[in-house]
């Protein structure tokens, strides 16, 4: 598996964060994931990140990007922009 500098910011409860994760795991790669309902600075970090909404997943790249709620599309445009796959 590749390990990739990604944070991924989101909760067993989203459909799309458990869609992100699945993606990544098809593709490979590994990221930290961070539960934002068990740590309390991951979800202020979500809202700030966000500019004010709490809208997850927010996956965080080593480039200092990000995607909030991504498309399988842009997330595996996003990871192939950065040749990570």
């Amino acid at each position: 598996m590749a390990k990739a500098d990604i944070t991924m910011y989101g909760a067993g409860w989203c459909g799309d964060c458990r869609r992100s994760k699945r993606l990544l795991e098809e593709l490979d790669v590994q990221v930290t994931h961070i539960d934002v309902e068990a740590d309390e600075s991951a979800a202020a970090k979500v809202i700030e990140i966000n500019g004010g909404a709490q809208s997850i997943p927010v996956l965080v790249f080593s480039d200092g990007t990000h995607l909030t709620e991504p498309s399988d599309n842009d997330l595996k445009a996003k990871l192939q922009a950065l040749k990570i796959i």
